[in-house]
């Protein structure tokens, strides 16, 4: 069975780091690509970061370089997400996603890439 579960959300102060884990099963543990999202109270589901299996190429949206790093131990399989200086914009619900089928044009930040969803990890940044 297929499944993604998140884990490290909590609530944190502004300037703080945090650092998020997601534990991949079944299918997922050989997506093509993992990935991260957040949606924030009120708006839409925002693409963060994603990740490459076979060479670790990474994809970072505007908001997240520069202080966000994605990684991924394909031993466990788990995916993390190291979060740096975090500010009260930054609350949202975070989740990761994996690939299945993959389509020939791929593109990293669109949602409808990815299969597989976890349940959401609630991070909230206090200023």
């Amino acid at each position: 069975q297929a499944q993604l579960v998140e884990t490290g959300g909590g609530l944190v102060q502004a300037g703080a780091s945090l650092s998020l884990s997601c534990a991949a099963s079944g299918r997922t543990t050989r997506a093509y690509v993992m990935a991260w999202f957040r949606r924030a109270p009120g708006q839409e589901r925002e693409f963060l970061a994603a990740i490459r299996r076979t060479d670790g190429s990474r994809y970072y949206s505007d908001s997240a370089r520069g202080r966000f790093t994605i990684s991924k131990d394909n031993a466990r399989p788990t995916l993390y997400l190291q979060m740096d200086n975090l500010r009260p914009e930054d609350t949202a619900v975070y989740y990761c996603a994996a690939t299945g089928a993959v389509s020939i044009n791929f593109t990293p930040k669109q949602q409808s890439e990815y299969t597989y969803w976890g349940q959401g990890t609630q991070v909230t940044v206090s200023s």
